[in-house]
């Protein structure tokens, strides 16, 4: 695990799914390059894009705007970005942006003398499903299903995007907690205070054996995001709501 600095006021965003049917994220980088909302650092916490997929170059078409701005952003801010199962093989997409892919994640931030690590969340999830995030990452796979949605005229995509368009963001998992603990039974949290992830859209933390949880929020849900404070007498994240301003 890697260590870098923190920074007071840094924003996290997790989980925008960000699409051409589903914009508000859009309108929250603009609102970063505008100065409207000002940040020394952006961390973004995976599946930021609905379908991001490197060497597919018909999803870089759905994300032109917002791949556009990221670009232009990280030419003054700090930006890392935690690939997710929806936005992955994407740092060439993003040269002068730390893309820090699903195996080299947690990546652990100090911060007032804390160990906090971040990850996208789809770890330890079972055998079944590291076979799968295996295979949808295999280069040989997909190229093979490019050449084969190129053939049939953008059928695959399309496919995906109707699923996409399915998917409720705001939809509560019980027994949450229990589920997590069973999950990071085998973590390794000698040196963590604090583990924050995506993925799992809910807004929820507790104590688990040795180390503090948080899941955070999706931006997709609400366009909730964290902003990073002092934890003296407060919570390490502070939660906020983005709205677009009326032109």
């Amino acid at each position: 695990m890697s260590h870098k600095p923190l920074q007071e006021g840094a924003i996290l965003i997790a989980d925008a799914h960000c699409a051409p049917w589903r914009t508000n994220f859009i309108d929250f980088l603009r609102a970063l390059d505008s100065h409207a909302i000002v940040t020394p650092q952006l961390i973004l916490m995976g599946d930021i894009f609905d379908m991001l997929y490197g060497p597919i170059e018909r999803t870089h078409g759905y994300n032109t705007e917002g791949i556009e701005l990221l670009n232009r952003l990280s030419e003054r801010l700090e930006i890392i970005y935690l690939e997710g199962n929806h936005d992955f093989l994407i740092g060439d997409i993003f040269p002068r942006i730390t893309v820090i892919r699903r195996e080299y994640q947690p990546i652990v931030f100090t911060y007032e003398g804390k160990n906090i690590a971040l990850s996208h969340g789809d770890s330890a999830m079972g055998l079944g499903y590291e076979i799968y995030t295996a295979l949808i990452r295999s280069p040989i796979i997909l190229g093979f299903l490019r050449a084969i949605d190129i053939l049939g005229g953008g059928f695959i995509v399309a496919w995906l995007e109707k699923q996409m368009k399915r998917k409720s963001h705001c939809r509560n998992i019980q027994n949450f907690d229990v589920l997590i603990e069973s999950r990071l039974q085998s973590f390794n949290a000698d040196s963590i205070d604090i583990l924050i992830e995506g993925h799992f859209h809910q807004n929820r933390s507790f104590e688990l054996p040795g180390f503090d949880y948080i899941n955070v929020a999706a931006f997709a849900c609400n366009e909730r995001y964290f902003t990073v404070q002092s934890t003296q007498n407060k919570t390490l994240l502070h939660e906020a709501v983005f709205r677009k301003e009326p032109r």
